[in-house]
């Protein structure tokens, strides 16, 4: 089908330039399993051209399947942050649609826009503004600085020891009324004997980075924990691949992407091997592809009030 077609595409001139100018900047970077990565932290997909493409893929899917920005009854809210922003895709949508907010993204590296923005186009909203930081070491804010703190899909990236205090950070920069939000996965459920291998995979070489993927399913637990109120869980549960139609294909080309970020990674580790993986890849597409299959892919939403 089409959909696999999406991320077929080697390294561009633009993603030698994105490299070259995190290099040039002093962000900790390197070639790792043969994808450009930031360095000293638990997340392991990379950073380039490619991985952009798939998370901007990323975020229409979401919001096509969330129907939706965002959960929480907010009305008209003066100051939005988002953490963990990534392509900062998010948090521009946002600005232009609440434009007399102020939003600001949050992340290790700056979004393509804010890169090339320092490098003469400037294509950012004018309320959206970018903050380099790390929720794992605090984030760079005051207390009850935003009425709307929001972090999406960061399960591959907070160590299960850390998961409270991210939320807690979380809670500490909302302000009293405001709303925090969080929407998470644990990844693919109940897929075909190729589908559950990569999971298997990802997980062990999430366990080696501290990272337990299925606290994606307990962020209601560490919002109460944080002392948020109001505390809300749903549960968007996706079918993945044909059987799911247009947006079950969007969900598992989307994780056909994150399986090629991972895969330098899982054969450098010894999980598997170059070819045994390719084979998986190759089966994996084909379960998708079959009407039979049954996987689905669970969504966490979680809201809670300050």
């Amino acid at each position: 089908m089409r959909w696999f077609g999406w991320f077929r595409r080697g390294q561009s001139v633009e993603t030698g330039l994105i490299e070259a100018m995190a290099l040039q900047e002093g962000t900790p970077v390197a070639l790792m399993g043969g994808r450009m990565r930031t360095m000293g932290l638990p997340y392991a997909l990379p950073r380039d051209m490619e991985e952009i493409n798939r998370l901007d893929f990323q975020h229409y899917m979401l919001r096509y399947a969330l129907r939706g920005l965002y959960a929480a009854p907010m009305q008209h809210p003066g100051s939005i942050l988002d953490v963990g922003t990534g392509t900062g895709r998010w948090a521009m949508e946002m600005a232009q649609m609440f434009p007399h907010a102020n939003v600001v993204g949050v992340d290790v590296n700056p979004p393509p826009a804010d890169e090339q923005a320092g490098h003469g186009v400037d294509v950012r909203p004018a309320n959206y503004t970018f903050v380099p930081g790390n929720v794992l070491e605090g984030l760079p804010f005051d207390e009850g600085q935003f009425d709307f703190t929001h972090l999406r899909l960061l399960f591959t990236a907070i160590p299960g020891d850390r998961w409270p205090r991210a939320v807690s950070e979380l809670a500490r920069v909302t302000r009293p009324g405001g709303w925090a939000e969080s929407v998470e996965t644990t990844g693919l459920h109940d897929g075909g004997p190729n589908v559950s291998l990569m999971m298997t995979w990802i997980a062990q070489m999430s366990s080696r980075r501290q990272v337990d993927l299925m606290n994606g399913s307990r962020v209601a637990d560490f919002m109460r924990a944080a002392g948020l109120r109001n505390v809300a869980a749903s549960v968007v549960s996706v079918r993945t691949g044909a059987w799911g139609e247009r947006l079950g294909m969007m969900v598992a080309t989307d994780f056909v992407g994150v399986c090629k970020g991972y895969a330098g990674l899982l054969v450098g580790a010894g999980l598997t091997t170059q070819e045994q993986f390719d084979r998986t890849l190759e089966g994996m597409r084909k379960e998708f592809e079959s009407r039979r299959g049954r996987c689905y892919t669970p969504f966490y939403v979680v809201i809670g009030q300050k």
